[in-house]
């Protein structure tokens, strides 16, 4: 309906969730029926640490989204949430999700943003960088260790 993504796209999602392997370290968080969580690899400096929640089927966007995935998709959000709150002691999160060009989305394939969020930490005042991966590694065990099911990944 509303798609931008080129007629030759290689989604980098979908390799991700296929093969394991992608341009950054994957680290998989969680894998649900119809849902994968992964440590995202761009964070805000005061805020390491965030995930990205992904369909495993491809939709390029909220428009081309099923119904049937909202509660999916928002159960594993609320998981990431949780498991953020224990693993990092957050004072909050931040979730955030985009669609085309002018709303700022760059991978074309569903996927939303959760984040630790701190009193202070003037999150949009300061702009994501690609994280370490040995930082990687640390988060994504904390976050697997205080995953709120036993859907760990």
């Amino acid at each position: 309906m509303y798609n931008h993504a080129p007629p030759d796209y290689q989604c980098p999602f979908c390799r991700n969730i296929s093969t394991g392997e992608g341009d950054f370290p994957v680290h998989i968080l969680a894998r649900y029926p119809e849902v994968i969580v992964k440590l995202s690899p761009r964070w805000w400096p005061a805020n390491p640490g965030g995930a990205l929640v992904i369909p495993i089927e491809h939709y390029e966007n909220l428009y081309d989204l099923p119904p049937r995935l909202g509660s999916p998709i928002q159960q594993a959000i609320r998981d990431t949430a949780l498991a953020m709150k224990v693993a990092f002691g957050c004072h909050g999160v931040s979730t955030r999700q985009h669609n085309e060009p002018a709303g700022n989305q760059d991978v074309w394939h569903y996927h939303a943003h959760v984040f630790p969020r701190y009193e202070g930490d003037h999150l949009y005042a300061s702009r994501s960088a690609w994280a370490e991966p040995t930082e990687m590694v640390l988060r994504a065990g904390q976050l697997r260790e205080a995953w709120p099911g036993p859907v760990a990944g």
